[in-house]
């Protein structure tokens, strides 16, 4: 498969990262919430490059053939839900997606789909946050970019949910073979904050809004039916203020990181701490922990960093 200049450039970011393949950080050698003695794992990787970042943050798992096998149809869902510009930090950065594609495609991915169930109008959502434009560079017809459909949502059981037991889930959703889950950090005025298990919201069809009451616990359900292989958090400018929508540029703080997981409750534990919290501040963060979806205790989980 050719991707041409893309592939270059990942595969020259690949091979600077075996300059961390030295003893005391070692890649894991499997895909699983756990990683060395059983801990849960996650991966921060700092860059002004986004694509960058979001290359480094997987390879540090192990790359992403640990997560992506040949043929598999992949659903990447990010942040697209405003009619806000990437500067605003209101959806996910396109670059961080992108990087994302392209490791799936070498991975040998057949199918990669990317959507969201936005908030404003989708196609002013698409092409001002960046990602219409992305997808259209790709130039590779594995990789689509699709506006949700209300009629393709189904009833589906959620067998374990404490609060929620059944609701309307996307359909590609439900038939992909790997959901790879990319929220943006930022602020939210009800949850608290918007990170990996809210951000599996733009799957969902019905009245989202009643997810708002008790929403900690209504989004720990909704994890547990929808189970990212990987959640890859872009940090890499973070929505501090007036979130979810944003709009201010003195709102956004920019940390220039991505960090990685495959256990969505870590990952979520984590980007707490980039607002001064801590993962027992977000309920969505302890009802994932107690319902067993993952580690939010931070000290038990195996953080590589760069």
């Amino acid at each position: 498969m050719n991707l041409g200049g893309c592939l270059s450039r990942r595969m020259f970011l690949k091979g600077s990262l075996t300059l961390l393949a030295a003893p005391g950080f070692l890649v894991p050698a499997i895909a699983s919430q756990k990683g060395d003695g059983g801990r849960s794992m996650l991966s921060v990787a700092r860059s002004r490059d986004p694509f960058e970042a979001t290359v480094r943050a997987v390879d540090l798992l192990g790359g992403m053939e640990r997560f992506v096998s040949r043929g598999n149809r992949v659903l990447i869902k990010p942040n697209i839900g405003w009619d806000r510009r990437v500067e605003q930090a209101a959806n996910t950065h396109p670059e961080v997606v992108k990087a994302l594609a392209e490791m799936c495609l070498e991975a040998g991915s057949r199918e990669i789909l990317i959507l969201d169930r936005t908030c404003n109008d989708a196609r002013r959502c698409y092409r001002t946050s960046g990602i219409l434009d992305m997808v259209k560079g790709i130039s590779n017809p594995g990789v689509s970019l699709e506006y949700v459909n209300e009629n393709r949502f189904r009833k589906t059981n959620i067998p374990r949910g404490v609060v929620v037991r059944q609701w309307p889930l996307y359909d590609e959703a439900l038939k992909a073979d790997v959901i790879i889950n990319v929220p943006v950090a930022k602020h939210h005025s009800i949850s608290g904050l918007t990170l990996g298990m809210k951000n599996l919201m733009g799957l969902m069809g019905g009245n989202r809004g009643t997810f708002h009451s008790g929403i900690g616990q209504k989004l720990a359900d909704l994890a547990s039916v929808i189970a990212p292989r990987l959640t890859i958090l872009d940090a890499t400018r973070i929505l501090v203020r007036n979130g979810p929508t944003g709009g201010r540029l003195e709102d956004v703080r920019v940390l220039n990181q991505v960090a990685a997981s495959p256990d969505p409750v870590a990952l979520d534990a984590y980007g707490t701490t980039l607002f001064n919290l801590a993962p027992g501040d977000l309920s969505s963060v302890v009802a994932g922990y107690r319902m067993g979806l993952g580690e939010m205790d931070l000290a038990k989980i195996r953080i590589k960093e760069e």
